[in-house]
């Protein structure tokens, strides 16, 4: 899935979309970012040496699990609703491709759990266990 087919799915636009594309490989979504060097959330953090806030990772992951949701024709918007268990191992910078690796571990009712990890060059950067809830929309 490219950025206009991931759009179909989450409600993130410009700035806030943080995934390129997004594929389902043996059950497992396999998504990935390019830090370009120029996104809003390196101008402060830090100046002179940018590096992606860990915060923005976790939204990077549960962006990459999107194609993991199974509400198909649904109008639909996921919360997060929970991070567990969160560990970073490494940096992430401008000119990096980082590769996300989700899968669903369990899903009760509307919530869904997701475990998943971000590599670059193969080197884990971040690692969790993300929750969310997927809420319908209201239409009028």
């Amino acid at each position: 899935m490219n950025r206009d087919e991931i759009k179909k799915i989450i409600p993130h636009r410009e700035p806030m979309l943080l995934v390129d594309e997004v594929k389902l490989v043996d059950g497992i979504a396999v998504g990935c970012y390019t830090v370009r060097g120029d996104e809003h959330f390196l101008q402060g953090h830090f100046p002179g040496n940018p590096v992606v806030p860990g915060v923005i990772l976790c939204e990077m992951m549960a962006q990459s699990s999107c194609i993991l949701i199974d509400k198909q024709g649904d109008a639909f918007t996921p919360y997060f609703t929970g991070m567990k268990s969160v560990k970073f191992k490494n940096k992430v910078l401008p000119g990096d491709t980082i590769v996300f690796k989700t899968e669903k571990t369990a899903q009760k009712g509307a919530f869904y759990f997701i475990k998943g990890s971000g590599y670059v060059n193969e080197k884990l950067c971040v690692c969790g266990e993300l929750s969310f809830a997927v809420v319908a929309e209201n239409k009028q």
